[in-house]
C-alpha cells in the first residue's frame, strides 16, 4: 500500500489549486504550450462540446496510443479528464475509459464532466499511481500526460502499469525526460516536482526502469520544451541562494518532453 509522501502532498495541492482556478500546470500557460500545439486540430475536434481544453500535459498521448474500438484504456493521472474525453471516442460504445489520479478535486470535476457529457464508457477511480485500484491483466492501452515525473518512485508505477496490462498491452506516454544532470537546487524543490521539471529522470534511467519491469520494444522519441516551464519551476524557488547558482541555459538543454511507447509481450 502506497504511503502519503511529502511530494505527493506538494503534487496534490499544486493541482488542486491549479484546477480550482482554472490554470494550467506551471502558471499561466501548460506545461509545454498551449492545447492547438498539443494535439492535432482534427483530435481536438472530437472534444464533446461545451468541455473545456484544459490541459495539464506535455504531448498528445491519444495519437501515440493509435487507439481503436473495443479497447479498455487507462489513464494514468488523468487530472479533469481531458484525454479521457479524447480516449472514450476512440473506442467508442464498447470499449471503456479508466482514469486514476490522487487528487480529490481533479477526480470531481472529471466525473462532473462525464456526466454532463453523457459518457457511459468512461469512469474516474481515486487512487496512487504506485497502487492503482485496477485488476490485473484487465487493461489494453495505458496512456498517461506529463504525470509519471511527478512520481517519488517511478519503478513502482511502471511495475503496477505492466501488471494491469494485458498480454500485448501497449504504454504510450508522454512525460519529461533529462539528457544530463539537472542542478541539484531544482531537484529538492517541492514546487518545482510539481512543475514537472525535478522529478524528471535521465532517459537510460527511464528506460532501465520501464525494462526491469519486463516491458519491451521501449522507444523514446524527444519532441520539445518550452523554457517558460523552466522558469516557471525555477522562479518558485524564490530570492534564494540556491536559485543564484543556477544556470538556466543548462536546465534548458537537459530537460525535453518526450513521446514514449513500450509493450508488455
Amino acid at each position: 500500500m502506497t504511503t502519503n509522501t511529502p511530494i505527493h502532498e506538494a503534487v496534490r495541492e499544486h493541482y488542486a489549486e491549479r484546477i480550482t482556478s482554472n490554470a494550467s500546470c506551471c502558471g499561466s500557460d501548460n506545461c509545454c504550450g498551449p492545447e492547438s500545439s498539443l494535439y492535432p486540430s482534427e483530435l481536438l475536434a472530437t472534444l464533446p462540446e461545451g468541455e473545456s481544453a484544459i490541459s495539464y500535459g506535455c504531448g498528445d498521448p491519444i495519437t501515440l496510443a493509435s487507439l481503436e474500438p473495443g479497447q479498455t484504456v487507462l489513464d494514468l493521472g488523468s487530472g479533469a479528464g481531458l484525454d479521457c474525453f479524447f480516449a472514450a471516442k476512440k473506442v467508442g460504445e464498447t470499449g471503456k475509459v479508466i482514469g486514476v489520479d490522487m487528487t480529490p478535486e481533479m477526480i470531481e470535476r472529471a466525473r462532473s464532466s462525464a456526466k454532463r457529457l453523457n459518457l457511459n464508457n468512461v469512469e474516474f477511480r481515486q487512487g496512487y499511481l504506485e497502487d492503482l485500484p485496477v485488476e490485473s491483466d484487465s487493461v489494453d492501452v495505458i496512456i498517461s500526460n506529463c504525470v509519471i515525473n511527478l512520481s517519488p518512485d517511478k519503478s513502482k508505477v511502471f511495475a503496477e502499469a505492466f501488471r494491469v496490462l494485458n498480454s500485448g498491452g501497449k504504454l504510450a506516454v508522454s512525460d519529461i525526460l533529462t539528457d544530463g544532470p539537472v542542478p541539484s537546487a531544482v531537484k529538492q524543490s517541492l514546487s518545482a516536482w510539481a512543475g514537472c521539471v525535478a522529478g524528471a529522470v535521465d532517459t537510460k534511467d527511464y528506460i532501465g526502469m520501464m525494462e526491469a519491469v519486463g516491458f519491451k520494444n521501449v522507444s523514446v522519441i524527444p519532441v520539445f520544451f518550452d523554457k517558460a516551464t523552466v522558469d516557471s519551476a525555477i522562479n518558485e524557488l524564490g530570492d534564494t541562494i540556491e536559485l543564484k547558482t543556477i544556470s538556466r541555459d543548462e536546465v534548458y538543454k537537459a530537460v525535453y518532453s518526450a513521446k514514449i511507447t513500450a509493450y508488455k509481450l
